[in-house]
């Protein structure tokens, strides 16, 4: 059996060893899917067929005696980039663990109902804190973030938590698709020098037009009832945020501040700058029980960390770097040279929901096709805002599944997905008049 060479070792997109691959990926993507149906954790099957995946390649080199150089180059690159994601997520997770533990989430809970705001005002201010702060934070920590607030002012009526998850999930992705720091592909596309940091705020009207589109036809689905009549408020005005919160708060902060300077200006990747604050909280926690007696327990902190959700980042992006390794991934930058560029960037954003925004964005910076800067801003926005159409196509619905687990799942998303699309369409809509026809950019 003969193999076809490649520049960079072989291309199995051709051969049957790799269709077997992109079997193993369908099949264990089914299971994923339909966690709720089988009850199965989506990281076993992520992780499963993202070890498995490599195993086979790595067999079929020393089967037939192939050059692993290009192999390990990849396994390399790949170990470097799912480091980054894992421990930047494992940091971001930490502190909201550390704040759920102080009251900070309990104590905005409190001034939420407190001044009497009905599900439909809460829905709309965790929409907004989502669009704002993920251009800081990232849309991943943005989204754990404000899906703690959710689950802490409501645990299980569905009605009010499933669309307003989806809403903090569209939200963060579409704040973060417009600022450099806001999400990954965003920032992939910045540091291969796509545009000027300025550029992409340019991107600003289509993700807030979307977005607001999308969260008007949610609301809509969400109960317009107050809680308050469930509650008391003087109960609620009443909890206060722990010793400590509020430096923790200052921390957390600093240590996105300190992500981003430790990227652009000292060429660290951004979860250096994450676990120096995770040690700096760290050592602040000390120092409050040494001098306070409060025994914020990092450690303890860190062990309530939603282990699955870390493995599904690993397993998934194993599985997808194997298919950009056997070749897969390359057909989608092919259609660039056949196709109106406007419609293959649209097809991108339906592509990164399925599969993963972020070895998309890849796959299409590596092939770097002649396009222009306009065209370039529209992959970014429709890489960034498209994985928000499927619950697990972005890092912050992955996250909001795994805070919600069992009330934000691929079911209940499928059900107003058409609210996500809708605000798709709008936001390359917006881009086309602002970007084509006035040359806005």
């Amino acid at each position: 059996m003969t193999t076809p060479v490649a520049l960079d070792g072989i291309d199995l997109s051709t051969h049957p060893f790799g269709w077997m691959l992109l079997a193993i990926f369908v099949i264990g993507y089914y299971f994923i899917a339909r966690e709720d149906k089988y009850h199965l954790d989506k990281s076993k099957p992520a992780l499963f067929i993202g070890t498995l995946m490599f195993i086979l390649i790595g067999g079929f080199y020393a089967f037939y005696g192939l050059n692993f150089i290009p192999f390990k180059r990849e396994i390399t690159h790949l170990v470097y980039e799912i480091a980054e994601i894992f421990f930047f997520l494992f940091v971001a997770m930490t502190f909201v663990e550390a704040l759920i533990e102080r009251g900070v989430f309990n104590a905005l809970k409190g001034k939420l109902i407190a001044k009497g705001y009905s599900y439909r005002q809460l829905f709309w201010i965790t929409g907004f804190l989502a669009f704002f702060i993920s251009p800081i934070a990232d849309n991943l920590t943005t989204a754990l973030i404000l899906s703690t607030v959710l689950v802490t002012i409501e645990q299980k009526n569905k009605a009010f938590l499933v669309p307003s998850a989806i809403n903090v999930v569209v939200a963060a992705n579409a704040g973060g698709a417009w600022s450099p720091f806001g999400d990954i592909t965003t920032l992939m596309a910045w540091t291969a020098q796509k545009g000027q940091f300025t550029d992409f705020l340019y991107l600003f009207p289509a993700a807030f037009i979307g977005w607001m589109v999308t969260a008007y036809l949610l609301v809509h689905y969400v109960p317009d009832l107050d809680p308050n009549k469930e509650g008391d408020p003087e109960i609620a005005e009443k909890i206060k945020i722990l010793k400590g919160g509020k430096v923790i708060i200052a921390i957390g902060i600093a240590t996105i501040a300190m992500s981003v300077v430790a990227k652009q200006v000292m060429q660290l990747p951004p979860m250096w700058g994450m676990l120096f604050g995770l040690s700096v909280l760290q050592l602040y926690t000390y120092r409050l029980k040494q001098r306070h007696k409060q025994d914020v327990n990092i450690f303890k902190s860190i062990s309530k960390v939603e282990n699955n959700t870390l493995l599904f980042f690993f397993g998934i992006l194993a599985a997808v770097g194997a298919l950009y390794f056997a070749g897969f991934l390359g057909y989608i930058t092919q259609l660039y040279d056949t196709y109106n560029p406007i419609y293959v960037n649209i097809g991108i954003g339906f592509v990164s929901a399925i599969v993963d925004n972020v070895p998309v964005m890849s796959a299409v910076l590596k092939s770097n096709p002649a396009i222009d800067h306009s065209q370039w801003m529209l992959v970014t926005l429709t890489a960034g805002v498209g994985g928000s159409l499927i619950s697990f196509g972005s890092a912050a619905g992955v996250g909001v599944m795994g805070k919600m687990h069992g009330i934000y799942t691929f079911s209940s998303h499928m059900k107003l997905a058409w609210t996500v699309l809708v605000g798709y369409v709008v936001s390359i809509a917006i881009w086309y008049v602002q970007f084509i026809i006035f040359g806005i950019y």
